[in-house]
């Protein structure tokens, strides 16, 4: 039978998602046939490699946020030889910085907001772009530190006060409209989600992960000419990143000025959360996988790049 060690938990701000994500996957696996050890990556990283001894035939790296989704963790796993889920130490340091990211998707010709990097001095001292524009830390997940500067609002000063994401920010335009997401699977695109968060207009934190914080719609209703677009921009960001295994990909979809409108690629996320009211679940779901196959898939796909 197939050992598998679940890395979960970790020590980055979405932990508690992470616990979530563990304990659906150790569930899962179990049910797979896979001999399970699950394994809480704290602060002591003697202790998680030492768990890794003697090494198990692949590791499902259920980590969320820094040192997990980063290519940290990935590349412990690579020096140990020991084949991991998801994507590698560069596709996962790629993903997890927003802005080399997004150097990386213009050149590959995929739409993106407009933008750039700010000192948190600049952005104290007054608007960088026009109103309304979105402030974001670099290398956040689940929209952690994302805080929206709209007309009229004078919360800008008091936001770079109270920045605890380092020196810099990125700040993009705002860009209307409604918020999709599109799950991989190595070369194929499963689905395009409309996500209507219950509470206002913006898919944070409490969104994503809260019991009925947010509606799923799929397949998202909307113009046919967008909805293909979407699976193909999915499709290359997860191809110029390098990715493996399952990415997801964030969108918004602006048709201010008609149909079909304009579809902005947001990021990519090496590692979609697979909690109960994850997005990728329930995309495979949709086309006929199951949670425990989904989560066996990842671990067959299991790679090292030692």
């Amino acid at each position: 039978m197939t050992r598998v060690v679940v890395l979960y938990g970790g020590i980055s701000a979405e932990r508690e998602v992470s616990l979530s994500t563990g304990i659906q996957v150790i569930a899962a696996l179990r049910e797979a046939g896979f001999n399970v050890d699950p394994v809480d990556a704290g602060q002591d990283l003697g202790a998680v490699i030492a768990a890794l001894t003697p090494k198990p035939d692949a590791v499902f790296n259920a980590l969320h946020g820094r040192f997990g989704e980063d290519g940290a963790i990935q590349g412990v796993l690579d020096w140990l030889g020991i084949p991991y889920t998801h994507s590698g130490v560069r596709a996962s340091a790629l993903a997890m910085d927003k802005q080399a990211a997004k150097a990386l998707f213009v050149s590959a010709g995929l739409p993106v907001a407009s933008g750039r990097m700010v000192s948190i001095e600049e952005l104290e001292a007054g608007d960088p772009m026009p109103l309304p524009y979105v402030v974001k830390p670099v290398n956040e997940g689940s929209s952690v530190g994302v805080t929206f500067v709209r007309g009229g609002d004078n919360r800008r000063a008091q936001i770079a006060q109270s920045w605890t994401f380092g020196s810099a920010a990125l700040v993009e335009e705002y860009i209307p409209g409604r918020e999709l997401t599109v799950g991989v699977l190595d070369d194929r695109a499963l689905a395009v989600t409309e996500i209507r968060a219950v509470a206002g207009s913006f898919y944070d934190y409490e969104s994503k992960y809260a019991d009925g914080g947010s509606r799923h719609i799929i397949p998202a209703g909307i113009h046919p000419e967008a909805y293909a677009r979407a699976m193909e921009v999915a499709v290359g960001a997860h191809r110029a990143l390098g990715c493996r295994g399952a990415t997801r990909c964030d969108f918004r979809y602006d048709v201010t000025a008609g149909e079909p409108g304009r579809l902005v690629l947001l990021e990519i996320n090496t590692q979609p959360g697979l909690t109960p009211t994850s997005l990728l679940p329930e995309q495979a779901a949709y086309r006929g996988m199951s949670f425990s196959k989904l989560c066996a898939w990842m671990v067959e796909n299991a790679a090292c790049r030692a």
